[in-house]
């Protein structure tokens, strides 16, 4: 396969190289594209230099690419959509330029991956991060019951909103530690020391875009139109790895053995639930791996067809990059 990234330099796109590398993707040549900022800049992929391309409006830039990955932000992903796919190029777009456009699948391949082949402009659109851990996790308990609702606590790492945020982090541990002023750029507040109740913007409903990409999205992944979900998105001091509260509603009563047992066949799912042993997900444990774990599997007390769990996922990988890969992968291994 012939495969471009573009936003190679961004987060996302150093993750790109390296879940390429590690999935063993077939790539026959592979190019970088970024903007005037990246251009010229050299990154390592299996021991070769590859220097980064300004990304124009040049109709030939992207002749001959089978699979472009585009992490590079929604304006980006609208401005050079047509000029990526025009000589027939698979765009997996990481932005949220195009998720809820009825023309353009949103994919976790766990959970949808027959989707993909359904994208009359070339466009397939990889959800937000937060969805994705959570529709892995909720899938095979769906399979089980539908679910009617679900309830969600976020505790979002710094990675995130970028290598950037990350940075900042790092660098308000090192002001707090030497007793200097610690710098604000990235969120609305300190966040070493802290948590913030606030991810993306307030909207007029008083949840935040992120929180209602999850309520959209999920009904999307899931052809699930009656399935409510309401979100409260929080980011914390942690480096990377996304954690998700769960409180689910199914139509019929889950006996609590079963849904364990399905989730531990479930793809993309490892389960780390013992309670007694001390043992269950952690973004410190997490990061860097690429399934979504699931743990604190229980009864909801206050619901009879009620369920509650632990989601801990790697935002940039599962969240961002990988499942980004898989879906192409995917596409490979079903081929139509």
């Amino acid at each position: 396969m012939n495969v471009a990234i573009v936003g190679a330099s961004g987060a996302v796109g150093q993750e790109f190289l390296r879940v390429l590398a590690e999935q063993h993707f077939p790539i026959t040549t592979l190019r970088l594209f970024g903007s005037e900022r990246s251009a010229g800049r050299k990154f390592t992929f299996e021991g070769k230099a590859i220097e980064v391309e300004l990304l124009t409006h040049d109709p030939e830039l992207f002749r001959n690419i089978d699979f472009a990955f585009v992490s590079a932000g929604a304006g980006v992903s609208k401005e050079y959509a047509a000029d990526i796919t025009r000589h027939g190029a698979v765009m997996i777009d990481n932005s949220s330029a195009f998720r809820m456009d009825s023309d353009v699948p949103l994919v976790v391949p766990e959970v949808n991956g027959d989707d993909a082949f359904n994208a009359p402009r070339g466009i397939i659109a990889n959800p937000n991060c937060t969805t994705i851990q959570m529709v892995v996790a909720l899938n095979p308990i769906h399979q089980l019951s539908p679910i009617k609702r679900v309830h969600v606590a976020t505790y979002q790492a710094a990675s995130g909103a970028g290598a950037s945020a990350m940075q900042e982090l790092s660098d308000q541990y090192v002001s707090i530690a030497r007793g200097e002023e610690v710098k604000v750029e990235k969120f609305a507040y300190q966040l070493a020391s802290n948590v913030i109740p606030h991810v993306d913007v307030f909207l007029d409903n008083d949840y935040t875009k992120e929180e209602m990409k999850m309520y959209h999205e999920t009904k999307k992944i899931m052809h699930a139109p009656g399935l409510d979900v309401s979100a409260t998105c929080v980011r914390v001091p942690v480096m990377r790895a996304h954690s998700e509260a769960l409180w689910i509603e199914t139509e019929h009563e889950l006996p609590v053995a079963q849904v364990r047992e399905a989730l531990e066949k479930a793809p993309g799912v490892v389960v780390v639930d013992d309670p007694a042993n001390k043992k269950y997900p952690m973004p410190l444990h997490v990061a860097g791996c690429d399934p979504v774990y699931v743990g604190r599997l229980r009864r909801d007390i206050t619901h009879p067809c009620g369920l509650s769990m632990w989601v801990v996922g790697d935002q940039i990988k599962k969240g961002a990059a990988l499942n980004a890969v898989q879906i192409a992968m995917y596409m490979l291994s079903h081929k139509r």
